[in-house]
């Protein structure tokens, strides 16, 4: 039996790296005893102290897959998020929380997507409706992911499923999610030691806005001031990547998760849209956005209304 492939997105965070290593485990009690968690890019502070709290190791890295592979997608579906050489593997599942962009195949597939505040809810959901007892340890790491992709449960995109499979995954793992998850949160936050390169890459997500390039960054902090202090490296290393990658818009969103607010920096010849889209007038490449947090519902959707 050949391999079958789970894997987030490239510039993983927490949410894909644990779905990935979560839908491998179900896949297993499902049948599959073949399948291998992966990762597209390195992993962040954050994730590396869930990993090590529940000693959990780190996927296997790939880059690319070859022509007839057996994959299945977890945390994105858009081809431009995913592993190069996607376009001719052969897709067989997708549990997904975002929108749905530019996806195709030629097979019919299992496809699980909902709008919720993160994708290991829907993995928990899973294993619900097959019966299928969770480890603590599987526990936990869906327990990272939601604390993570929810800012603790406090994100506009929390919903009551969230809420509902945080209760039931810290029982099983048997954790105070407010103490873990903020001290999980807290160390995601160190960003001292980051290359501005390293920087605006360590969750990036390249998205097609009616024909516009777009590439959306967002790191978390407990002290804006201390990010934007780097703000011309940080300048010169979107730049560079405007110019490689051919973008017509960069953002990079710095959120405070204790305030819960955000400044993005924004470079590109579509500044307009950041503009438009929060009504806005950018002072120094910047842009103070009160209440926002969450990149795909606050920021993906609003741009995508005015590129």
């Amino acid at each position: 039996m050949s391999e079958l492939l789970v894997f987030g997105h490239k510039s993983p965070d927490t949410d894909s790296i644990m779905s990935s290593l979560v839908m491998a485990d179900l896949e297993k009690f499902l049948g599959n005893d073949t399948t291998i968690a992966c990762r597209l890019g390195e992993i962040n502070k954050e994730t590396t102290y869930a990993l090590n709290y529940f000693k959990v190791e780190v996927p296997q890295f790939i880059e690319s897959i070859s022509e007839g592979t057996k994959v299945i997608l977890v945390d994105h579906n858009e081809f431009t998020q995913s592993a190069n050489g996607i376009e001719k593997a052969k897709i067989m599942k997708v549990v997904d929380h975002h929108r749905i962009c530019n996806f195709q195949t030629t097979e019919p597939l299992f496809y699980m997507a909902e709008p919720v505040g993160c994708t290991c809810t829907i993995l928990y959901e899973l294993y619900v409706m097959n019966n299928i007892e969770i480890k603590p340890t599987i526990a936990g790491l869906m327990l990272s992911a939601i604390i993570s992709d929810t800012l603790l449960l406090k994100s506009p995109t929390t919903t009551i499923k969230d809420i509902k499979a945080v209760e039931e995954l810290a029982k099983i793992a048997n954790i105070d999610y407010r103490v873990y998850g903020l001290e999980m949160l807290k160390a995601g936050t160190d960003l001292s030691d980051y290359t501005a390169e390293e920087l605006i890459n360590l969750d990036a997500k390249l998205v097609d806005m009616n024909g516009n390039n777009v590439k959306i960054a967002q790191v978390n902090t407990v002290a804006i001031e201390d990010v934007l202090k780097y703000q011309t490296d940080i300048e010169k290393a979107i730049n560079k990547i405007i110019e490689e990658e051919n973008l017509d818009l960069f953002m990079f969103i710095i959120t405070d998760i204790v305030n819960s607010n955000s400044e993005a920096i924004v470079l590109g010849k579509r500044t307009d849209m950041v503009e438009k889209a929060y009504n806005v007038k950018l002072e120094n490449n910047k842009a103070f956005l009160p209440g926002v947090v969450s990149r795909k519902k606050q920021v993906l959707p609003v741009l995508q209304e005015n590129a």
